[in-house]
C-alpha cells in the first residue's frame, strides 16, 4: 500500500512539471516550424514570466491581474526580440541566428539579475495550500491549476491553429515558405506572431510553477532545456510529439528521483535526450524527413 502510494505521488509530481515541459516543449515547436531554428532564450520567456508575474502582484495584489499582465508583457517581450534582434540579421543561415538566441537567452537572463538580483521570489499558490486526498496519494491546488490550464492552453493553441485564418496562414508558412508569400501571406510577420505565441507559452508555464518552485532569475535555464529535451524526445514540431515528450519526461524525472536518488533528478533529462538523439532523432512522432 505504501508503494502504491508513493508511486502515485511519484506520478502527480511528473505530470505537473511534464505539463510545463510541455507547454515550453510547445515554444519550441512552434518556432521550428516557422523558422527552422532553435530559441535558446525560450527558457527566459519561462522565467520572465514569472518574475513579472511576482512583481505585478506586489503592486496589484491580484492573481488574475498578475497573470494577465505578465503573459502580456512577455509577449511583447518576444515580439520585439524577432523584430529587434533576428530580422535586421543579413545572414540568416540557421547557425547565425541560434548564436543569437543564445546570446539573446545570456541578456535577458543579466538583465534579471540587474532587476530582480539574485533573490528567489514567492507567489501566492492560486487557491490555497491544503493538500487534497486523491486516492493514496495528496495533490496540491496549485498541482490541479497547472494540469487544468496547461490543458486548457494545448487545446486553445490546438483550435487557434486549425480553426481561425493567422493560424492556418502560420502552418502555411511552416509547410512551404516560398508557397505561402506568393499566395500574399506576409510570411515575416507570421515568424514574428510565432516568437510571441511562443514567449505567451512560456510565461504562462512560468507563472504557474512559480507558486511551487519559486521564481528566481536563473530558474529559466534548465527549464529551457528540459523543454528542448521534451521537444526533441516527442519530435521537434509536432505539436503532440512535444505534449507527449513533456509528460513522460515530467514522469521519468519524478520516478528517478524518488525511486534512486534526487540527484539523478536533472541527469535523466539529458540521458533522455542522448538516447533520442542516438536512436531515433525524429523524436517519437517526427518524421523521418
Amino acid at each position: 500500500m505504501e508503494t502504491l502510494a508513493a508511486l502515485s505521488q511519484y506520478l502527480i509530481s511528473g505530470l505537473t512539471n511534464g505539463a510545463i515541459y510541455a507547454l515550453i516543449a510547445l515554444g519550441f515547436g512552434i518556432i521550428f516550424n516557422a523558422t527552422h531554428i532553435i530559441n535558446f532564450a525560450q527558457g527566459e520567456f519561462v522565467m520572465l514570466g514569472a518574475l513579472c508575474a511576482i512583481s505585478l502582484h506586489q503592486a496589484f495584489p491580484s492573481l488574475p491581474v498578475a497573470f494577465v499582465g505578465a503573459v502580456l508583457l512577455v509577449t511583447l517581450l518576444g515580439l520585439l526580440f524577432e523584430r529587434l534582434a533576428l530580422r535586421p540579421v543579413k545572414d540568416r543561415s540557421p547557425l547565425t541566428l541560434i548564436i543569437i538566441t543564445v546570446g539573446g537567452a545570456v541578456l535577458l537572463k543579466g538583465l534579471a539579475m540587474l532587476w530582480w538580483g539574485k533573490e528567489a521570489y514567492n507567489l501566492p499558490p492560486f487557491s490555497g495550500a491544503v493538500p487534497l486526498s486523491f486516492g493514496p496519494a495528496t495533490i496540491l491546488p496549485q498541482n490541479l491549476w497547472v494540469l487544468g490550464v496547461a490543458a486548457l492552453l494545448l487545446a486553445g493553441l490546438e483550435a487557434f491553429f486549425r480553426l481561425t485564418l493567422t493560424g492556418k496562414a502560420m502552418r502555411a508558412c511552416a509547410y512551404n515558405p516560398v508557397a505561402a508569400r506568393l499566395v500574399g501571406i506576409p510570411a515575416a510577420r507570421m515568424v514574428q506572431l510565432s516568437f510571441g505565441l511562443s514567449a505567451a507559452l512560456g510565461a504562462a508555464g512560468g507563472i504557474l510553477i512559480a507558486p511551487l518552485t519559486l521564481g528566481v532569475y536563473d530558474m529559466g535555464t534548465m527549464l529551457g532545456l528540459k523543454g528542448f529535451s521534451a521537444a526533441i524526445l516527442g519530435g521537434l514540431g509536432s505539436s503532440l510529439g512535444g505534449v507527449l515528450g513533456g509528460l513522460l519526461l515530467g514522469v521519468a524525472e519524478s520516478l528517478a528521483s524518488g525511486l534512486i536518488s534526487s540527484g539523478y533528478r536533472d541527469a535523466v533529462a539529458f540521458f533522455i535526450l542522448l538516447v533520442v538523439l542516438f536512436v531515433r532523432p525524429q523524436g517519437l512522432l517526427g518524421g523521418r524527413s
